[in-house]
């Protein structure tokens, strides 16, 4: 895969999360602050996240609790998986920069395994369309965070997603699965809960989509998006995150956190779900 120009200017640097990089940091370490995981509670090494991707304001505390489990476990290669929410003719789509840029400085494009990706899709049948210009939030928003825990370097592999059919998902992640076979990556689903739904609905299908993941059913996580019985907008990424890391030996799903912009906002009428969850493999 050949890359076209050079790093991604941020289009939502200063409105989905802060644009002085002093202040996102004031800001981030103010989230993990409010982190209280103890140790016992999490058995196992986390190979997935999922974490929400409202901005900031809305969902990084919730955020926060996911990238605290993995805040001493710096990766080399960081996959996430959002989906894209504006119009598109293909099921996935990868940027045509070599680098994404945020106030905290640039991440590098894993250029050789996005290329392994795409020929591993391509034997499949299936096309990953290389984008320029897009203003697509959940994927970049996630950066930050990792950007505030790790000291170290990483390279981001960074795939959306507008397939709904769980068989050619199932195909997606055998591709991934091939690439990260035997590499220590982290794989981060990106993807909110349900929708401006009144608080206490929105708790109720919220529940329900976080107990199919917490039994590790990536098909029912779809299909419940699918009828709107259990709502998420990421659930396709949701789904591959899971059926990518139960291929690398994950055998456990624990939800972190969970929370609604009426903890932020005081609005009960029409409310966004956040879930925070930690993919392992248990001892």
């Amino acid at each position: 895969m050949e890359f076209l120009t050079d790093a991604r200017p941020s289009p939502i640097a200063g409105s989905w999360y802060a644009g002085d990089a002093a202040v996102l940091s004031r800001q981030l370490e103010g989230f993990f602050k409010t982190v209280r995981i103890q140790p016992d509670d999490i058995s196992g090494r986390t190979i997935g996240l999922v974490v929400p991707h409202a901005g900031h304001r809305y969902s990084g505390r919730t955020a926060a609790f996911a990238y605290e489990i993995v805040h001493d476990q710096p990766r080399e290669l960081v996959v996430i998986l959002s989906p894209f929410h504006q119009y598109a003719q293909h099921d996935f789509l990868t940027t045509a920069y070599h680098a994404y840029q945020t106030p905290l400085g640039e991440v590098a494009v894993a250029q050789q395994e996005l290329s392994q990706l795409e020929a591993n899709l391509n034997s499949n049948g299936i096309r990953m369309v290389q984008i320029m210009n897009d203003g697509e939030h959940s994927l970049e928003i996630q950066l930050p965070f990792l950007q505030h825990i790790w000291t170290a370097s990483f390279s981001l592999l960074p795939v959306m997603l507008k397939v709904r059919d769980w068989g050619t998902i199932q195909a997606f992640a055998g591709a991934l699965f091939e690439v990260l076979r035997g590499r220590d990556a982290l794989v981060i689903a990106s993807s909110d809960l349900s929708h401006f739904f009144p608080l206490e609905q929105a708790q109720i299908l919220d529940s329900e989509t976080l107990k199919r993941m917490r039994d590790f059913d990536p098909e029912k996580v779809l299909a419940g998006e699918l009828d709107d019985s259990a709502p998420a907008c990421g659930a396709a990424a949701i789904a591959a995150m899971l059926w990518t890391t139960r291929q690398l030996g994950a055998n456990q799903v624990q939800i972190l956190n969970y929370s609604t912009s009426a903890d932020v906002t005081g609005d009960s009428q029409s409310v966004v779900g956040y879930g925070a969850a930690a993919v392992m493999v248990s001892a």
